[in-house]
C-alpha cells in the first residue's frame, strides 16, 4: 500500500513511518519540516489546496494513496494560545478529512486522544476502566479531539466504503524516556492519565492494526499499554484516585484504568514493550 502519514515528524509519527516501511508499506511523510528527499513532502495543513493537493498526488513522491494516517496536531495546551490550539487542530482535521474524501482515499487513520475522556479527571470518571463509550472535555485541547471526532463520524458516510478509525492515544513515551518510570511509585503519578502510558512502537502497531482492520464506518479505539504505568495495584490506585466510583469485578491486579479491551478483541492489539521489562 502508499501510505500518507501526516505529522511524519513528530515522536509517534516517526516510529508510525517507520513500522509501516518494515510491513513493506510506501510511506509518504506530511509535516512542516522534515528531511528533504523520497518519502517526505512539507505541507502547511491550515492551507487546504495544499492538502487537497497533496493527497491527489505530488511529482516525484506519488500519484496517488490508498490509506491515510493523520497525526499531525499542537500536541497539548499551552505551547500556544487556548483558542489556536482549537482552531488549528481541527481545522487542520477537517482539512484533512475531506481532502481524503474528495481524493478518493477510503481507509483513514485519525489520533484522537485520552483527553476526550475527562483528562485531567478532576471530575472523576463515571467507571472505571473507562471505556471508549465515554466522552468529556476540560479544555480547549481535548474539546478539539471530541469536535474531530464527531466530524469523521459524519464525514464517514459521504461516500460508500470509508473506513475512519479514530485512535484515542494516552501519553506516548519514546524509546529513551523510560526514565520517568523511577517515579511509578509515587501516589499522585500518571493520575491524570489513568495510570496509562504507550510506546511510541506500540502506537504504531496501533495504527497499522486499525489499516489492516479497516472496515466501512466510524471507530474509536483507546490505545494504552494494558498494564499501568504506576507500581501499585490498579484498585488500589483508583479507591485512591477516585474513591467512590465503581470499578469492574473482573478489573486485572495492574490492568490499564483506561480501557483497551476493544482494541485488543477487535484488532488483536499486543504490545511488545513494557516499563516493568525495558529490556523486552
Amino acid at each position: 500500500m502508499i501510505i500518507g502519514v501526516t505529522g511524519s515528524e513528530g515522536k509517534l509519527g516517526r516510529a508510525t513511518v517507520t513500522r509501516l516501511r518494515e510491513e513493506g508499506h510506501e510511506v509518504i511523510g506530511f509535516d512542516l519540516a522534515g528531511p528533504a528527499g523520497p518519502g517526505f513532502t512539507r505541507v502547511d495543513l491550515a492551507d487546504y489546496g495544499q492538502v487537497l493537493d497533496a493527497l491527489l498526488g505530488v511529482t516525484a513522491r506519488h500519484r496517488g494513496l490508498d490509506a491515510l494516517v493523520h497525526l499531525a496536531a499542537i500536541p497539548v495546551n499551552g505551547l500556544v494560545p487556548d483558542v489556536t490550539t482549537f482552531e488549528n487542530n481541527v481545522l487542520a482535521s477537517f482539512h484533512v478529512l475531506l481532502a481524503a474524501h474528495r481524493a478518493g482515499i477510503r481507509t483513514v487513520v485519525t489520533a484522537s486522544s485520552i483527553t476526550a475522556t475527562g483528562f485531567p479527571y478532576e471530575v472523576p470518571p463515571p467507571f472505571l476502566p473507562l471505556d471508549e463509550s465515554h466522552a468529556q472535555a476540560f479544555n480547549t485541547y481535548a474539546l478539539g479531539k471530541i469536535v474531530e471526532e464527531a466530524m469523521a463520524a459524519q464525514l464517514v458516510n459521504w461516500a460508500d466504503g470509508t473506513s475512519i478509525t479514530a485512535l484515542r492515544f494516552t501519553n506516548v513515551v519514546a524509546e529513551g524516556e523510560y526514565a520517568t518510570f523511577e517515579r511509578a511509585a509515587e501516589p499522585g503519578y500518571r493520575r491524570d492519565l489513568l495510570g496509562s502510558w504507550i510506546d511510541a512502537r506500540d502506537g504504531a502497531q496501533a495504527v497499522s492494526l486499525a489499516i489492516r482492520h479497516a472496515r466501512p464506518g466510524f471507530e474509536i479505539y483507546h490505545v494504552a499499554h494494558p498494564q499501568s504505568g504506576v507500581a501499585s495495584p490498579s484498585r488500589d490506585a483508583a479507591a485512591r484516585w477516585f474513591p467512590g466510583t465503581p470499578v469492574a469485578d473482573d478489573l486485572g491486579e495492574f490492568e490499564s484504568l483506561f480501557s483497551v479491551r476493544k482494541i485488543q478483541e477487535r484488532l488483536g492489539f499486543a504490545p511488545e514493550f513494557d516499563w516493568r521489562q525495558p529490556s523486552a
